[in-house]
């Protein structure tokens, strides 16, 4: 009897030894707090993507060169309204701005510098350079409003499209850049080549030899 009490003295002191098991806890107010301040700060400072003026869907191609930043002039070639139009962009503000400048003068037509430093902020357009004046009094979305811009004229008798390259060109030396602008055709897949030809043929005329032919992503096949 004395054995079996002590056994049971053993019992109880080993039970009451054992350690309890909590459940951890991790308080997250502070990361969501983070959270919530990252997801404010992006939605403040991002900037809406505004609609192309001439959407076009590039042939795919598994080539990946990438284009510059700076310094690039583009070409984009494609089908509105049923008519083949083109349209000419510049990636640099003040290449813009003195560009319009110099073909202001070329054509003997003024732009007020309220108008020049709007036009500086349009990426691309597509109008003959007589009714510009109407494209830069216009809102972005209103102005990138599919079958609103003809296109740039190329023909043999008006071909503003020359005159937007070469004083481009013009503008980027007398700005005192060392760097030649990079030139870039963005075609649609569906364009025919002697349409691109043109294109390809006025940049050859004024001796730029090399230039970029836009494409899209494709994966490779395996």
């Amino acid at each position: 009897m004395i054995l079996f009490k002590l056994l049971n003295i053993n019992k109880i002191q080993m039970a009451k030894i054992k350690m309890s098991k909590n459940v951890a806890s991790i308080d997250m107010t502070a990361m969501c707090d983070v959270a919530f301040l990252l997801l404010t700060f992006f939605i403040l400072t991002a900037t809406a993507k505004t609609p192309e003026a001439l959407p076009v869907t590039t042939p795919a191609s598994t080539v990946e060169v990438k284009l510059p930043d700076t310094g690039l002039v583009m070409l984009t070639i494609g089908k509105s309204d049923g008519k083949d139009k083109v349209f000419f962009g510049m990636k640099d503000r003040d290449v813009r701005a003195k560009t319009l400048e110099l073909m202001a003068a070329k054509y003997k037509l003024s732009f007020t510098p309220e108008e020049t430093a709007q036009f500086a902020l349009i990426d691309e357009f597509g109008v003959p350079i007589q009714a510009l004046k109407q494209i830069i009094a216009m809102k972005a979305a209103d102005r990138n409003k599919e079958g609103l811009q003809p296109g740039i004229p190329l023909d043999s008798l008006d071909n503003q499209l020359k005159d937007w390259i070469y004083t481009a060109r013009q503008a980027n030396i007398e700005l005192g850049n060392d760097k030649e602008l990079d030139f870039a055709i963005k075609g649609d897949a569906k364009q025919e080549y002697p349409n691109i030809k043109k294109i390809m043929d006025i940049l050859q005329d004024q001796k730029i030899n090399s230039f970029n032919l836009v494409t899209g992503a494709r994966g490779k096949d395996f």
